[in-house]
């Protein structure tokens, strides 16, 4: 999976650089976030703007940082949904559980 890391504040953008976010790649994100959390990072931002499908794998993967950031007093936002991702959020009412914003300048103000 083709991912960037970059330290933004205290924040630490995650950049998922894949059109896909499925069973197949997913479990490679899961890897990357635990290991930040476990690095000592408390805030992520996953920008998911080049994903243009996302399945119920990579929505797990996502739903399971989002439980990692707690365990570490952390946060997980997610910013640049594509129309049918952002779907997938609402379908599975993911998008009242996720702070999610149309940009990363937008996700990091609100930090």
């Amino acid at each position: 999976m083709n991912l960037k890391t970059e330290p933004n504040g205290k924040v630490m953008v995650v950049m998922v650089r894949e059109e896909r976010l499925d069973a197949h790649n997913s479990n490679e994100l899961k890897v990357e976030m635990n290991r930040l959390f476990e690095s000592g990072t408390r805030d992520l931002l996953v920008d998911l703007k080049e994903v243009r499908f996302i399945d119920s794998s990579g929505l797990g993967v996502l739903v399971s940082g989002f439980k990692n950031a707690s365990t570490h007093q952390g946060s997980i936002k997610l910013c640049g949904l594509q129309t049918q991702v952002k779907s997938m959020f609402e379908l599975t009412r993911l998008h009242r559980v996720f702070d999610i914003f149309q940009t990363i300048d937008e996700a990091l103000e609100s930090y």
